[in-house]
């Protein structure tokens, strides 16, 4: 990465690069959990995509939470277990 490009907020290549479809877990009655950190300053942020069918329609929400954690796959697990007290607390209240 270019000097310019560090000033500027260009992107190296191996952030152009795609990442892999996050797989999912299913949790609950319905819910399915995709877990997806994203990349932050100090490590990965905790974040995951529910998903749940209501009369054939897919209703989504993304979760995205403050904390960050130094591991990519750390934080894979982190944010599963976080979407799992997610659901637990709201139901399908989630997607009101």
């Amino acid at each position: 990465m270019s000097l310019f490009s560090k000033l500027f907020g260009g992107k190296s290549r191996s952030e152009d690069a795609p990442r892999p479809a996050a797989k999912s877990e299913v949790y609950g009655k319905g819910f399915r959990i995709f877990p997806e950190p994203q990349k932050a300053e100090s490590g990965y942020r905790i974040a995951a995509r529910i998903e749940k069918d209501f009369d054939g329609e897919t209703r989504e929400h993304v979760m995205i939470r403050a904390d960050t954690i130094a591991s990519e796959d750390e934080a894979r697990l982190a944010s599963l277990r976080k979407a799992q007290i997610f659901i637990d607390q709201m139901g399908d209240g989630i997607f009101d």
